[in-house]
């Protein structure tokens, strides 16, 4: 009406265009936000303060149309993650690099959305409800360059215990995480099963961490500091020292994980350090059932306090 009654009919048909593209815009960046679902997959292990990739899995639920430029962040965690496009009924995948300052449990409740489709005169974003829960292991340090303490006990004689030896203890069924190289392929092949070969640990190739987390409160910033730090050296050492070879076993307040090694014994320490509290002073010490190597760690101890040669 504006147009026929001044005459300036081009100019306001292009204003007009102008601000329909705009609200069509808007609409348009909305309804590519719905029917939207998610699957997140973390990897086994995940480090403090190390980055890692999160799988991200979203599926497009709309029988019509598909979707375009979907900008994906978890929780205002890490780097978005950019899709394209997503057919109808069709599944999208990619990673994204994250980052997580704290050990422990850590979940997130909810995805952000975002898009940037059609024009890009809008960016909105929508939240969708997840239940994602990963175990963040305590931040590893470089491992020591130096070797271990040992003392004059080293190889004469076995523990009777299964760990790295040459005289065979037992066998037994292979399970998940055992190491493939320890198979017995002889009795594989008679029985029809995977046989493990375990040999007896001989005493000089174990470690004992002993942690005392009987600290009291933390409410002072540097204790807690140096607590969380104490966590990460005892992660740093039996990861360490797995890797080398040894049986490690770990002592703390709230129990005792028996010498062992392989990838299964690495994973057990790292998630009971990883969900380690701080237990109220106790006057009891916390003693090792005897090894070669001994590393106790306790906050109230002088700094430098490390691996012992021998045990009194």
């Amino acid at each position: 009406m504006a147009a026929t009654n001044t005459g300036n009919n081009a100019l306001y048909i292009v204003l007009a265009s102008m601000l329909a593209l705009l609200v069509i815009s808007g609409l348009a960046s909305r309804f590519n936000l719905e029917r939207l679902a998610f699957a997140a997959d973390a990897p086994e292990e995940v480090f403090a303060k190390r980055p890692f990739h999160l799988a991200l899995e979203v599926e497009n639920r709309s029988r019509w149309l598909p979707r375009w430029l979907l900008v994906l962040s978890m929780a205002d965690e890490g780097q978005p993650l950019l899709i394209p496009y997503l057919p109808r009924h069709g599944r999208g995948k990619g990673f994204m690099e994250m980052l997580l300052p704290q050990r422990g449990f850590q979940r997130f409740t909810w995805m952000h959305v975002g898009s940037i489709f059609p024009l890009g005169f809008f960016h909105k974003g929508l939240r969708y409800s997840t239940e994602v829960e990963i175990l963040v292991y305590p931040e590893i340090y470089p491992a020591s360059a130096g070797a271990p303490v040992q003392s004059g006990r080293r190889g004469d004689g076995f523990t009777q215990k299964v760990g790295w030896g040459h005289d065979l203890h037992s066998l037994r069924p292979f399970q998940t995480g055992d190491d493939p190289r320890q198979i017995h392929w002889k009795h594989t092949a008679r029985t029809g099963r995977l046989i493990l070969t375990q040999r007896e640990a001989e005493e000089g190739n174990r470690l004992s961490i002993v942690f005392d987390n009987a600290v009291g409160d933390l409410t002072d910033p540097q204790r807690a500091e140096r607590f969380e730090r104490l966590i990460s050296e005892a992660a740093t050492s039996a990861v360490d020292y797995l890797d080398q070879g040894y049986d490690v076993e770990l002592i703390t307040r709230q129990g005792v994980l028996p010498f062992a090694g392989g990838v299964r014994q690495r994973r057990a320490i790292l998630r009971t350090l990883a969900l380690l509290p701080a237990e109220p002073r106790s006057r009891l010490p916390l003693r090792s059932r005897g090894s070669d190597l001994e590393l106790r760690l306790a906050l109230d101890d002088p700094p430098g306090t490390g691996l012992a040669g021998e045990v009194a």
